[in-house]
């Protein structure tokens, strides 16, 4: 009986971690760090940035800069408590509104209450993009 519970729990637990990555998200951020290749901190911007998906499209408003969109290529998501504790990696193509395309690779993670998100971009191994996150909700 004990196991029956256990499984059912596990179940229930599974589904709702999974439940999330169905759903819209929203990531605010209040400053954005440029990185190296290496991960060393070679600028600082403050500037609210958002980024909001779902399991189908992304859309990042960088700043002041024009807002790019792009359909969600391949997407893992791993959470075992949904918004708390977790990682989620996506792929997806890009596209500005002057028509500049690029492939990004987005990992959003929440380990122990700290979020970070990391955007690399795959024709500039050299520079990735690190958002300090305020703010990680399903939009609803």
């Amino acid at each position: 009986m004990k196991q029956i519970i256990l499984s059912c729990l596990l179940l229930a637990g599974t589904i709702s971690a999974i439940a999330q990555c169905d759903k819209k998200n929203l990531i605010s951020s209040v400053k954005t760090e440029y990185l190296n290749e290496k991960l060393e901190l070679q600028r600082t911007e403050d500037e609210s940035s958002t980024v909001q998906y779902d399991n189908k499209e992304i859309i990042v408003s960088p700043g002041n800069a024009p807002s790019m969109r792009g359909e969600i290529k391949s997407i893992t998501c791993e959470w075992k408590t949904p918004y708390k504790e977790g990682k989620t990696v996506l792929k997806a193509a890009l596209t500005g509104e002057s028509g500049d395309a690029m492939n990004i690779t987005l990992t959003v993670e929440n380990k122990e209450g700290k979020i970070s998100v990391l955007f690399e971009i795959d024709d500039r191994p050299d520079r990735k993009i690190r958002l300090v996150v305020d703010k990680f909700e399903e939009v609803k």
